[in-house]
């Protein structure tokens, strides 16, 4: 009978420790929040970008900071490593200007869809630092706005292609299952040929020879909730 109920006891404790760590390590997390990402303008500059539309010095600047939101989903199959869905999208003008008669400005739009591995560190007290490699796909979307005159016929140009990230961050436990993600730091590529979509919106050989993909930074703070 001791030994029966000694036998008891460990069970009781091997499955509330198991139960335990399932709770303190859930398997399943989601992220969201804002990002910004500095973009890459392939080598243009505003004064080329003047010269090929033949505009005025200053009427044109390249713009690099484009805002918008950073979504994920995250499986942990261990403790410290998992796979995690990656989805994001990000807004602005890749040109503006100091001529305030030009209302109607070129603007974009991107939406990419990666997945990848994730590395969780031990966390450090409350902060729970973390890694990733990301690798999937983004659509870009350049609308060249309606000035008379100014670009060419093809007023909007959509182009897909390969994209990738690595990075890391850091998350800050509020309550055992929601966290803030303080900072999130990306290498951010994309496969884009700027050359093929501002020939395809302004014409081609205004501009001058650009690069064929993007080095970005993007940088996204937001709450994880853990499931």
């Amino acid at each position: 009978m001791t030994r029966f109920a000694a036998a008891a006891l460990a069970l009781m404790i091997f499955f509330a420790s198991s139960a335990f760590a399932q709770n303190s390590n859930p398997k399943i997390q989601a992220f969201g929040g804002y990002s910004l990402v500095h973009a890459d303008t392939g080598g243009l500059t505003s004064s080329a970008l003047n010269s090929g539309l033949d505009q005025p010095a200053n009427t044109f600047s390249v713009a690099h900071n484009f805002s918008g939101w950073n979504g994920e989903v995250q499986y942990n199959w261990k403790p410290q490593l998992g796979f995690v869905a990656d989805f994001a999208g990000h807004y602005g003008n890749p040109f503006s200007s100091s001529n305030q008669a030009l209302v109607q400005l070129p603007d974009a739009n991107e939406y990419s869809i990666m997945g990848g591995a994730v590395y969780t560190f031990k966390p450090k007290s409350k902060f729970t630092p973390f890694a990733h490699a990301l690798i999937g796909g983004e659509r870009y979307h350049l609308d060249a706005g309606s000035i008379p005159g100014l670009f060419g016929s093809s007023q909007y140009v959509t182009d897909w292609a390969l994209a990738g990230a690595v990075g890391a961050g850091v998350d800050y436990k509020v309550y055992p299952r929601f966290s803030v993600r303080l900072a999130q730091f990306d290498y951010y590529y994309t496969g884009h040929d700027l050359n093929a979509i501002y020939d395809h919106a302004f014409g081609a050989g205004i501009l001058p020879s650009l690069s064929s993909h993007e080095n970005n930074l993007r940088f996204s703070v937001g709450i994880v909730v853990k499931f």
